[in-house]
């Protein structure tokens, strides 16, 4: 039996010849390439599969904690009686959100880089410091983490998406009366183009080579620029946990089969990222909410319900936009690698594909379990309180209610019954008899739900580690116990605080500086100018090396900043006290920048960024020349015989110049002589014999031997200016004789 060509037999086929004894070969076929239609119902598959996940299994707890937070009724009120929700969620969550925010954005960096060699330390601080310049200042971290954090504290993760976008900006200007130098170089700018040109001639004055005045006409232009640029650069953003698309079998962001963003874009959204219009516009519909059915949605913002038809011009249609990202073997190789898939519409239409090395999204946990993707939240470990405390509350406000207005009972028709309903202080009862109204009195037993209250607190306290005296609530609480007692009270408090602090810059922020960096080094394709510690300096990722380490600070998490004040004082002294004695210099102990280093800490512990204001960096120190040594007597004499040669040789060359001009000048007067003597025989030869002489002929023969002599004499000059000008190097001094001692001979 043949098998076609790349095609994996079928069972069938394998039945038929494992029964006619045809031997088989180990190796199988090659799979084929796949398709983008075969990719595309894969897509679908794991979309499916993982809204379903998402918006039947996990979005309906996360749902249920938001409304916990906010305080919202449970359903089961009954009326007429206390409807009053503890606000526990909240209150807690709202206690944390401070400790951590003073973490991550207080003076000192969370997490940095660590370089690979000796020759990345440098690269690896300059990284920091940009790669936080970014999130920073192109970005809102702030706003975007407390996002993060907030949805991570309240609904099990927090989702963010960080990545490289180009934009392009338009700039219009109106221009006037600007020459044709001007608009050339306007027209050889590629960013630029020029619209509703008009060119007026004006008259000027010039002159011509012969100096004649006349009038020019020179073209003046006008008209409206148009420059566009595309500048790169660094985005993040905080995802809503809807949002945000997994498959059920991830265990963390690096161990998936899927995973994906999906929002719901506009037609004219997906156009300016560079989808054509055709292919985008007959997936929109007239969507009322976005994804709709989702609990998690609805309850975040219920006002954001649209009950009209909504916008019905093609621009503003909503589309359904996916980007995905699937391992999965295209190539047919046997391997499945990382591909960015983006489809669109309830359809899942593909609209792009491509292979990539990694995806954007990174998330925050404060309490992550293993082997899961979501772990559980503040919200996870309180609802239950909040319920209980609710109860609680609601049971000893009814008490206290019907005692102060207790029920009555009533003859009937022997008493006003409005009367009775008159909860007025004062107000009468007309009743046709006595005793026909008589009150029901019913013991007031809140008192006996303080102590369980307590205890419910005590159980929060135990979970989140949120109490008074860490909150600094009670200043009762405290007060009377020894500094050890306070000390650990406290320090036990924050433990939960800063593990939380720990598990977010391990996981959520290291993969944030690291897919940054990443970022950065492979599409900013130049320099640019930024302005880090007090210096504008250019910074190019180009040089980088992308694989550098991302660490925790290792002060994080390691005692109050009390605690750490107190030990970086203790350094500091130590650190003082042996530079003064054994000096900055080639100190085996410590050094100027080891004590720079401490006083660093100090100021980033108390709050101050700026560290230059008031200290300077050594390493930024440059030393003045030092002074050379006084020469030693046998340099001075060296020197002195060179200036004595130098002089005599200065004294010589002036020497023979005045003895060289000496005999120019009376090389001058002889041939003056000879001149005159000679027009005086030429007159005499032709008043006597009338014959023509041709004294020009004698004179200029006469003048060629005198500028042969000058021109000797330059060359004399030029070799004595050269002797003067090189060196003198003084002779070297001879050794002394050393004579053996006597008896030695």
């Amino acid at each position: 039996m043949a098998y076609r060509k790349n095609a994996k037999p079928s069972e069938a086929e394998m039945e038929v010849t494992l029964d006619s004894g045809i031997e088989i070969s180990a190796e199988m076929p090659e799979d084929e390439a796949m398709t983008d239609e075969q990719l595309q119902n894969i897509v679908m598959g794991e979309i499916d599969d993982a809204q379903v996940y998402i918006d039947d299994i996990v979005s309906p707890e996360r749902a249920t904690a938001g409304q916990y937070y906010k305080g919202e009724p449970f359903g089961n009120e009954e009326e007429g009686r206390s409807q009053v929700v503890s606000m526990d969620v909240r209150d807690t969550v709202q206690a944390i959100m401070p400790s951590i925010m003073r973490v991550f954005f207080g003076s000192s960096s969370v997490v940095e880089f660590a370089p690979n060699g000796p020759e990345d330390v440098a690269n690896a601080e300059q990284a920091t410091d940009y790669v936080n310049y970014c999130l920073t200042r192109d970005n809102n971290l702030f706003f975007h983490a407390y996002a993060m954090f907030k949805d991570a504290l309240i609904r099990k993760n927090g989702f963010g998406k960080v990545w490289w976008d180009e934009k392009e900006t338009v700039k219009t200007y109106e221009i006037e009366g600007i020459d044709e130098n001007a608009y050339m170089v306007l027209m050889s700018d590629p960013t630029v183009e020029l619209r509703e040109v008009e060119v007026e001639y004006g008259e000027t004055e010039a002159m011509t080579p012969e100096g004649i005045a006349t009038v020019i006409q020179t073209p003046v232009y006008s008209a409206t620029v148009v420059r566009k640029t595309t500048e790169g650069r660094l985005n993040m953003q905080a995802l809503p946990p809807e949002e945000l698309l997994i498959d059920r079998r991830a265990k963390s962001m690096k161990d998936f089969s899927f995973i994906g963003h999906r929002r719901y874009m506009t037609v004219s959204e997906l156009v300016q990222m560079g989808y054509e219009q055709d292919e985008v516009e007959t997936l929109g519909f007239e969507t009322q909410d976005d994804f709709e059915g989702n609990e998690e949605a609805f309850y975040r913002n219920p006002q954001a319900t649209i009950l009209g038809a909504g916008r019905t011009d093609v621009a503003s249609r909503k589309v359904l936009y996916i980007e995905g990202y699937i391992y999965v073997d295209m190539d047919g190789d046997g391997i499945a690698e990382l591909r960015k898939v983006c489809v669109g519409g309830t359809a899942f239409k593909l609209l792009h594909q491509e292979a990539v090395d990694d995806h954007p999204f990174f998330d925050f946990c404060p309490d992550p379990e293993p082997h899961t993707f979501f772990g559980m939240s503040i919200a996870d470990v309180v609802m239950d309180i909040q319920r209980i405390k609710s109860s609680i509350m609601r049971n000893t406000l009814d008490s206290l209610a019907q005692s102060i207005y207790p029920r009555m009972g009533v003859v009937e028709g022997q008493a006003s019954i409005e009367d009775v309903l008159n909860t007025e202080v004062g107000g009468i009862i007309r009743m046709k008899s006595p005793g026909a109204v008589q009150p029901f009195i019913t013991p007031n037993v809140s008192q006996a739900a303080f102590p369980m209250l307590e205890y419910m607190d005590q159980v929060k306290e135990s979970r989140t580690g949120i109490n008074k005296a860490s909150a600094g609530l009670d200043a009762n609480a405290l007060s009377g116990a020894t500094a050890t007692a306070v000390n650990a009270t406290v320090t036990a408090a924050q433990q939960h605080i800063e593990l939380i602090c720990r598990m977010f810059a391990e996981t959520g922020f290291k993969t944030l500086m690291d897919k940054s960096l990443k970022l950065l080094v492979k599409h900013q394709d130049k320099p640019r100018m930024v302005r880090l510690r007090n210096e504008f300096v250019p910074i190019d990722p180009r040089v980088w090396d992308a694989d550098m380490d991302v660490v925790v600070n290792v002060a994080l998490g390691t005692g109050s900043d009390e605690q750490k004040m107190g030990f970086l004082n203790v350094i500091a002294q130590k650190q003082e006290m042996i530079l003064q004695q054994l000096g900055p210099m080639n100190n085996p102990l410590v050094s100027l920048g080891g004590y720079y280093n401490t006083l660093e800490q100090m100021l980033a512990i108390a709050g101050f960024k700026d560290v230059s204001q008031f200290f300077t960096d050594p390493k930024n120190f440059q030393p003045p020349a030092p002074t050379p040594p006084p020469p030693s007597p046998e340099a001075i004499l060296a020197q002195v015989q060179a200036q004595s040669i130098q002089a005599d040789i200065q004294k010589k060359a002036a020497e023979l110049e005045l003895r060289r001009e000496d005999m120019l000048l009376k090389d001058d007067r002889e041939r003056d002589k000879l001149d005159a003597e000679v027009m005086l025989k030429s007159a005499e030869i032709e008043a006597k014999y009338g014959s023509q002489v041709n004294t020009a002929n004698i004179q200029a023969l006469m003048q060629r031997d005198r500028e042969f002599l000058r021109q000797q004499g330059e060359l004399e000059r030029s070799v004595i200016q050269a002797a003067q000008q090189q060196p003198i190097m003084p002779a070297p001094m001879e050794s002394p004789v050393v004579l053996p001692p006597e008896g030695m001979m």
